[in-house]
């Protein structure tokens, strides 16, 4: 099992395919907070409702400097799906072997029903503009995710 990285350690580098068919490499967001959630499937009703609320929140999001990026193992074929389907303005990142999950924690064994696997464990981790995480959240909750996350951006800014 994956041990959850800690705020304030260095956020692991990575290089990881976005939906734009880009590729995003998290020490070339230096200079910006950034906003890093995992999630455990593409257009899945926690997912969707994760990711819409980042999504309305953009202007708050963008007003204190911060760059979004949405992580699964799902492949870019079905981000770019989800992002059009739900007019995503930020990038999704497709972690199809789960590397980068590994490094934060967030590949976790999961048990549903009594039926254990091996799968993403929804969490977000903010980063300072130095790449230092600042805030971890572990098996997050979606309702009112958004605003704690807007809250210890603010409390980044100051």
């Amino acid at each position: 099992m994956s041990d959850w990285l800690e705020e304030g350690k260095p956020a692991p580098d990575f290089t990881l395919p976005a939906d734009d068919g880009g590729k995003v490499k998290l020490k070339n967001q230096r200079g910006s907070p950034v906003v890093l959630y995992f999630y455990p499937r593409d257009d899945t009703p926690g997912c969707t409702k994760e990711a819409c609320a980042f999504r309305d929140r953009s202007r708050e999001l963008l007003a204190l400097g911060a760059k979004v990026f949405g992580v699964s193992t799902d492949d870019v074929a079905s981000h770019v799906k989800f992002r059009d389907k739900y007019n995503l303005n930020f990038p999704l990142l497709a972690d199809a072997d789960h590397r980068v999950a590994e490094k934060y924690g967030a590949w976790q064994e999961k048990n549903m029903y009594g039926k254990k696997s091996w799968g993403v464990q929804r969490s977000t981790f903010l980063m300072d503009s130095e790449g230092v995480v600042r805030k971890v959240w572990r098996r997050v909750k979606v309702d009112g995710h958004d605003e704690q996350v807007l809250a210890a951006l603010r409390g980044l800014a100051q």
